[in-house]
C-alpha cells in the first residue's frame, strides 16, 4: 500500500492506485470510461491533466469514495465537488431524522449508526442493556464499535463464539481496507488483531449463510444476525460514509427474550 499521504500525491498517481486497487488494466479502465488507453497513460504519468468531466467519469467507473474523489479534484487543481458537513449540521436535519426513525423503529432489537472508521454516531435504546460490564473508558467518545466488541474489557468476554465473530469482523475490516485504502482503518485492524483470541478459534459452520453473534446476557443467551444499511446515491461525504448496523434475533428464543417485559423496561419502552 502506498504510504505517501494522499494530499502529497499527484492526481495521476492517485488514479493509478485506484485502478490497481480495482484490479483493472489501463485498457480495461479506458474502455469503461470511453477514453483511449494512451490518454489514460498520459494522465497517470502526469503528461496530461484530466478535465473535471473526465475525473468524474473515471472516479465513477473506479467506484472511488466521495472523500477520495474530492482529493482527486484538489490534486488536479479543481475545487472539491462533494460537500462535507458534521452530522449535527442543520442542513442534515432530514437525514438525521431518518436515521433516528430507523434506529427507534428497530426496537426492541439493537441498532446503531457508525461512520467510515466505525465510530458510533447514534444508537437506539436497545443497545445499552447489552453493554453492561464494559469498561467506562471504552464508552468515552468517540466510541469505536469494533474496539468495543473485541477489546478484552469490552463485550468480548461475553461473546460465546468469539473466535467466529472476531474472524468475521477482521475479515470485514480487511475487505473495507482493500476497497478504500484508508490508513486509519489499517491502524485499527492492526490494533484489533493483537487483542486476545480464543485458544481454539471456532470455525464457522460450512452450511451457515451468515455468522451470528452469540452473547451471554442477564436475560440469558442471545443470538443475533446483523445487516448493514447505507444511504442510496448520497452526494455528501458524511452521509456517504454512514452505515446503520441492525441486529435481528437469530432464533426464536432471542426474539422472545428481547420482547420480554424485563428487557423492554430496561430500555424504557
Amino acid at each position: 500500500m502506498n504510504t505517501i499521504p494522499t494530499q502529497m500525491r499527484s492526481v495521476g498517481e492517485q488514479l493509478r492506485d485506484w485502478r490497481q486497487r480495482r484490479h483493472l488494466s489501463q485498457l480495461d479502465l479506458a474502455g469503461l470510461a470511453d477514453i483511449s488507453s494512451r490518454h489514460l497513460s498520459f494522465v497517470e504519468t502526469g503528461r496530461s491533466l484530466p478535465s473535471r468531466a473526465m475525473l468524474l467519469r473515471l472516479s465513477d467507473r473506479l467506484d472511488v469514495p466521495l472523500r477520495e474523489r474530492n482529493a482527486l479534484f484538489v490534486a488536479a487543481g479543481y475545487a472539491p465537488v462533494y460537500s462535507e458537513r458534521r452530522l449535527d449540521d442543520p442542513s442534515l436535519d432530514e437525514a438525521r431524522k431518518a436515521i433516528e426513525l430507523v434506529l427507534r423503529g428497530h426496537e426492541p432489537y439493537p441498532a446503531l449508526a457508525v461512520d467510515r472508521h466505525w465510530n458510533l454516531q447514534a444508537a437506539n435504546r436497545a443497545l445499552a442493556p447489552l453493554l453492561k460490564g464494559v469498561a467506562p473508558e471504552l464508552l468515552a467518545p468517540p466510541v469505536n464499535v469494533l474496539r468495543l466488541s473485541l477489546h478484552p474489557d469490552g463485550v468480548a468476554p461475553r461473546i460465546l463464539n468469539l473466535g467466529q465473530w472476531r474472524a468475521h469482523l477482521l475479515h470485514r475490516l480487511r475487505r473495507q481496507i482493500e476497497s478504500t485504502g484508508d490508513a486509519k482503518l489499517e491502524a485499527l485492524h492492526a490494533e484489533l488483531a493483537v487483542y486476545p483470541a480464543p485458544e481454539h478459534d471456532e470455525t464457522a459452520d460450512a452450511n451457515a449463510v451468515v455468522v451470528p453473534m452469540c452473547l451471554r446476557s442477564e436475560l440469558g443467551e442471545l443470538s443475533f444476525l446483523s445487516t448493514t444499511t447505507v444511504f442510496g446515491t448520497p452526494v455528501e461525504v458524511t452521509l456517504s460514509e454512514l452505515a446503520i448496523e441492525s441486529f435481528f434475533p437469530a432464533d426464536a428464543a432471542t426474539a422472545e427474550l428481547l420482547r420480554s417485559p424485563g428487557f423492554l423496561d430496561a430500555i424504557g419502552a
